[in-house]
């Protein structure tokens, strides 16, 4: 398991990539049908990653209560399934079912979307604004596996109440942890560090 943090190279105010990601019973979804959802959550997770098993019953609990509010999420796995078959989108879809996942997760298999956020690890967390503008990147909190720190969102809950209320970003955004995408052979982004 590499511990690699979150790049961040997404700056504050960047409009958010444009995506089109099949879920796992096919169906395509855009960035441009969630335009009339005040903020927009982008998480980037996968189905064996410790770091995402860890945070994955308060992360379906946080976006269940912020969706109540207006707020859109989608998840996006992108690992390498011909490495980790279990990341895949049946996997996907037993996930979503036991994680209580109540938001669409879309298979970004050619792994091109990952990369237009600067995604680096899972989980990996992008807040856009209602402009559709990058309004927090990082931790959903300190919680990681191991540390006994409590799983509360306590970061992103943060963000999202400023974002909703109008109020300006964190003006501290930590970097995500978590296990590296599984890039496929040939495909790692430039900012990859293998062995990070």
């Amino acid at each position: 398991m590499a511990r690699t943090p979150s790049t961040m190279m997404l700056p504050l105010g960047a409009p958010a990539p444009a995506f089109e990601l099949p879920d796992p019973t096919g169906r395509e979804h855009r960035l441009s049908d969630l335009a009339a959802a005040k903020p927009l959550l982008v998480a980037f997770i996968c189905n064996h990653c410790p770091f995402v098993k860890h945070v994955r019953a308060g992360f379906a609990a946080l976006a269940a209560e912020y969706q109540k509010r207006g707020v859109a999420v989608v998840a996006i796995a992108s690992n390498d399934v011909q490495a980790y078959p279990e990341d895949g989108p049946e996997g996907m879809a037993e996930e979503a079912r036991e994680a209580g996942y109540g938001f669409p997760y879309l298979f970004d298999e050619t792994q091109k979307v990952a990369k237009a956020y600067g995604a680096a690890c899972t989980p990996d967390f992008f807040l856009f604004d209602r402009e559709r503008r990058l309004f927090y990147r990082g931790q959903m909190d300190g919680s990681r596996p191991g540390n006994g720190v409590p799983v509360t969102g306590e970061d992103l809950r943060r963000a999202l109440d400023a974002v909703l209320e109008g109020r300006p970003a964190p003006a501290e955004q930590r970097p995500s942890l978590g296990c590296n995408i599984k890039w496929k052979p040939g495909n790692e982004p430039s900012y990859f560090s293998p062995g990070a």
